[in-house]
């Protein structure tokens, strides 16, 4: 019997210990080997990962002025095992939140049944609203939801510049213009946060922890000084509004160094709400819509004929007297001319001058010089949406292209494109790559990068630009075309473009044109360049040329930049057109 007791203690005593190291080692294993598995199995039971949100970078002008900013504003959350009224608290949160209540509701619900502890409501929140509806839960003494600091892009110019900034998407990133294409340096990079709550939902700031830090974005400041914008747009406004074209566009470039000064489109639009305007009001015509350029297209053919040495300023070249017959068919000029000098071929925008001086060179050396120009090819400038235009090789030219080129026909251009073309000639012969960055700079004002001009190539050498910019000189004069487009106190150069509309179904639209001007001021020592691009004006027929619809917006606009730039005149007295030219016969081929 004592055996039996003793034997049954001692059974008992290893049974307890095998017990007692069990629990020991299911101890150690809780504690230790297993520490981090259940730490994280509790923090998902009262921590959400809270995300940090990057400020993303500013857009400034070339004088610092915010173009393109982030506005403090709240994001929406809510935490579905925190809800106890789901219909409660719709109702008391739908006016602060500006959704309705029913709609609240139903997500509250939604989110409870699931047991969700993180469910994003709205982005965007206006601070001072969120800081009422706490207030109001607290008397209520309602929870589950929170608020998250995010923020809001915001445009304080307005439709200003719209087309170059572009917009934001619901991702926040960056459409269309430079929030697209600097959409990298704007961005930043978001940090994370994993934050623990009570049972009341406040957060335990002593179990914060940040997992990864925030990078705000840098700012990216521009070549577009805003005076010069608002000068534009005003005027182009104004011709919009007068003689209600299909479109108007308008592009200022620095010739010698290729910065862009202003850009603007009608129809426009306003970054601030992209989702209330139209497809075409939307697109930046400057970079994406191509055009016969008409007779602007005149100064390859003449710098052509320059450089290769067929002919000089003073050589003269029979204009057939305004009928010439070619490969079948009859180019025509406004006006019978007979014998014109080169320098005067040009000033009077013979249409058969400018093709006999491409005939000179020839068709392949002439296509060369096309694309010398910088047509047919991107310009490379920093906006999303670029279009090479379209520029034919000289084994798709018919028999009759070699005399329709010449004069801006069977070519398709980009308005940028024929602004930095003309800037090649005002600079000295250098086509530039236009640039409508300066400079990238970090959060704390360190230049990050500078982006300097850049020349793509010399198309001709300074003493051939020299001649064809006294030749555009004189188009601005008494006896040119464009006498509409000069401007008091200072000499003018340029060169009108008329052209008919390309019909999308073949061939050009009876009666509807696209005309334009593209100049520089002062003609001597350009410090713009300036084109003004009108697509089917409202006005009588007799009066829809480049001379005498795009010309006078150039006038003012130039006239008004001068001011603001503060340039010394460099004449007396500018002679300024006050009578329209004569209308050309109804057959002849535009100016």
């Amino acid at each position: 019997m004592r055996w039996n007791l003793r034997s049954r203690i001692s059974v008992v005593c290893v049974l307890g210990g095998i017990l007692f190291s069990a629990v020991t080692a299911r101890l150690v294993q809780l504690q230790v080997l297993e520490h981090e598995r259940y730490v994280e199995l509790a923090a998902r039971q009262n921590s959400v990962r809270q995300v940090l949100p990057a400020k993303r970078g500013r857009i400034l002008d070339s004088k610092g002025d915010v173009l393109a900013t982030d506005f403090p504003t709240r994001t929406v959350v809510v935490d579905g095992t925190h809800i106890k009224d789901p219909a409660a608290l719709a109702k008391l949160a739908a006016p602060f939140l500006e959704m309705p209540e029913s709609e609240l509701a139903k997500k509250f619900s939604s989110v409870v049944d699931a047991g969700d502890k993180y469910q994003v409501v709205r982005h965007g929140l206006a601070e001072e609203k969120a800081l009422g509806l706490v207030a109001e839960m607290d008397a209520k003494k309602m929870r589950g939801i929170y608020f998250e600091k995010s923020s809001k892009r915001i445009y304080p110019n307005g439709a200003l510049l719209g087309h170059v900034l572009g917009f934001l998407n619901h991702e926040s990133k960056g459409i269309q213009g430079v929030e697209m294409s600097m959409n990298d340096y704007l961005k930043g990079q978001n940090g994370f946060r994993q934050i623990e709550r009570d049972r009341t939902g406040r957060e335990i700031v002593v179990y914060r922890g940040l997992e990864s830090n925030v990078k705000n974005g840098s700012d990216v400041e521009l070549t577009i000084d805003m005076a010069l914008q608002a000068i534009l747009e005003e005027e182009l406004e104004k011709a919009y509004q007068e003689m209600r074209p299909r479109s108007i566009s308008g592009v200022l470039v620095r010739p010698g160094t290729g910065e862009v000064l202003a850009m603007a489109n009608r129809p426009n639009f306003d970054p601030n709400d992209p989702g209330a305007y139209d497809a075409e009001s939307m697109k930046n015509r400057v970079i994406i819509d191509m055009v016969e350029p008409g007779s602007v297209f005149k100064i390859v053919a003449v710098s052509a004929a320059l450089n290769e040495k067929k002919v000089k300023p003073e050589t003269p070249i029979f204009c057939e007297n305004g009928s010439y017959h070619y490969g079948g068919r009859i180019l025509k000029d406004s006006h019978p001319y007979g014998t014109l000098s080169v320098h005067d071929v040009i000033v009077k925008s013979s249409n058969i001058g400018s093709s006999k001086m491409a005939q000179m060179v020839g068709n392949q050396t002439y296509y060369e010089y096309i694309r010398k120009f910088g047509f047919g090819e991107r310009t490379g400038i920093e906006l999303p949406g670029e279009i090479p235009g379209l520029v034919h090789p000289p084994h798709r030219w018919t028999k009759i292209s070699i005399t329709r080129i010449p004069m801006g026909h069977e070519v398709a251009v980009t308005p940028l494109q024929v602004a930095m073309a003309t800037s090649a000639v005002a600079n000295g012969g250098k086509l530039m790559v236009p640039q409508i960055v300066r400079r990238i700079v970090s959060e704390d004002g360190e230049e990050v990068f500078r982006f300097k001009p850049q020349v793509l190539r010399e198309v001709v050498p300074p003493q051939v630009a020299e001649k064809v910019r006294l030749a555009l000189k004189d188009v601005v004069g008494p006896t040119g075309t464009a006498r509409q487009a000069a401007v008091q106190g200072f000499t003018v150069g340029g060169k009108t473009g008329t052209a008919q509309r390309v019909d999308p179904k073949g061939g050009y639209t009876p009666g509807k044109y696209v005309v334009s001007f593209c100049g520089f001021l002062p003609a001597e020592s350009p410090e713009f360049t300036g084109y003004i691009i009108v697509d089917d004006a409202t006005t009588l027929q007799t009066r829809n040329y480049g001379g005498l619809v795009a010309a006078p917006i150039f006038s003012r606009v130039a006239e008004r930049a001068a001011r603001y730039l503060d340039l010394q005149p460099t004449v007396q007295d500018s002679i300024l057109a006050t009578a329209a030219p004569v209308a050309p016969k109804a057959k002849a081929i535009r100016q």
